[in-house]
């Protein structure tokens, strides 16, 4: 009975890996191309205490590639109390030409980052909304490619890749390894065509489409995930219409944290909102992967069984093996370099943290930008 447990669920889990790879394989890389820039867009950047990170951002801005004119950055600020604020002016003075807002931020619910996009929103008159965050790092042709997209496949959303820096320091290139994962799963599951998770940091829709599924209403008491809710809104009232930017020019590029405990808060935050999933999919996804690395955890006690101490060796290395396929593929899509010890040191700790992140968020608050966020 045990052993056809073990084998259902590596199987499973062997299974779900294998279809992602394939996925990521068969959605199409998108090329630029010379495609006139028709498209308003309006660029949605909700902070709070962000003076060390904004002027990697305004530097990006400055140097994107697409009309002035038809594009306006709106900051939303979330009660900083450091120089954010004189940055971001002091960077609109050096470059009037750029459409620059800054606004306050209402708050109406337990989520300050979509109480931001809704007030940014209201006052905004473009068709297209385009979300990223404050310690973000954007590449020239961000926009030109949103616009192809639009032009090209007429979407309502646009999900897109995100990326760490890369660091040179193990810890650093474990939460690399740990976020191209997710990006790996998401442009692998916008491939099989069941797409559930995106990311806000690189994320754009029709302000009309937005207004039409009722924004962040029915999720808005979660402090996470004004991506993913979102996402499941347009899939299921335009399930072909949701497509991803499958390309490395689109890529945003943001920041590792520094100390374990941000990284605990911060998996801890996204982990905290997959309860509240309503796409099948998703769930599925979830229970089987939280399952694999459950086992892989408890893989020693097995020991003390019947179990072939050869055949728990094989499920230990063969996880870290496969997980490695959708993984480097998404190393390589992003051109970035890791090394392989490191890769193989990742893939053992792995299902350790991501167990203890999983409990972690069952029972704990967690503490974001100096607040404190509870289930």
């Amino acid at each position: 009975m045990m052993l056809t447990i073990l084998s259902c669920i590596c199987i499973s889990y062997a299974l779900l890996i294998l279809s992602l790879v394939y996925g990521f394989w068969k959605l199409p890389t998108i090329r630029l191309e010379k495609v006139e820039a028709s498209t308003e867009f309006s660029v949605i950047i909700p902070f709070r205490d962000e003076a060390e990170n904004l002027p990697n951002l305004l530097a990006s801005i400055a140097l994107l590639q697409y009309p002035k004119s038809k594009v306006s950055f709106w900051f939303v600020d979330d009660a900083s109390e450091d120089d954010s604020i004189k940055i971001i002016e002091k960077f609109h003075k050096e470059n009037p030409t750029q459409i620059i807002h800054i606004l306050q931020n209402k708050r109406v619910s337990n989520s300050p980052k979509k109480d931001a996009i809704t007030t940014a929103i209201s006052h905004i008159q473009s068709d297209w909304i385009v979300t990223t965050d404050a310690d973000c790092i954007l590449p020239k042709s961000w926009l030109t490619l949103l616009n192809q997209q639009i032009v090209q496949q007429q979407p309502k959303m646009i999900a897109a890749p995100v990326t760490y820096k890369e660091e040179a320091s193990f810890f650093s290139t474990f939460q690399l390894l740990d976020f191209l994962s997710l990006q790996g799963t998401t442009i692998g599951s916008f491939g099989l065509r069941i797409p559930f998770m995106c990311n806000g940091a690189n994320l754009a829709y029709q302000k009309e489409a937005f207004i039409n599924v009722q924004g962040f209403s029915g999720n808005d008491t979660i402090a996470s995930g004004d991506d993913v809710f979102l996402l499941e809104k347009f899939i299921q009232k335009w399930p072909k219409k949701v497509v991803y930017l499958k390309s490395k020019d689109a890529l945003v590029t943001t920041f590792s944290v520094n100390t374990f405990q941000e990284f605990v808060s911060q998996r801890v935050r996204w982990a905290s909102k997959t309860a509240n999933y309503n796409l099948l999919t998703g769930k599925l996804i979830g229970v089987i992967a939280l399952l694999m690395n459950l086992l892989f955890c408890v893989l020693p006690l097995f020991l003390l069984t019947s179990i072939s101490w050869k055949l728990l060796a094989s499920i230990f290395v063969s996880k870290i093996a496969i997980d490695s396929l959708l993984l480097l593929q998404t190393v390589n899509f992003s051109q970035q370099k890791v090394k392989l010890f490191y890769l193989i040191l990742s893939g053992i700790i792995y299902p350790y943290i991501t167990i203890f992140i999983f409990f972690t968020s069952l029972i704990s608050s967690y503490t974001w930008k100096s607040r404190t966020f509870r289930k």
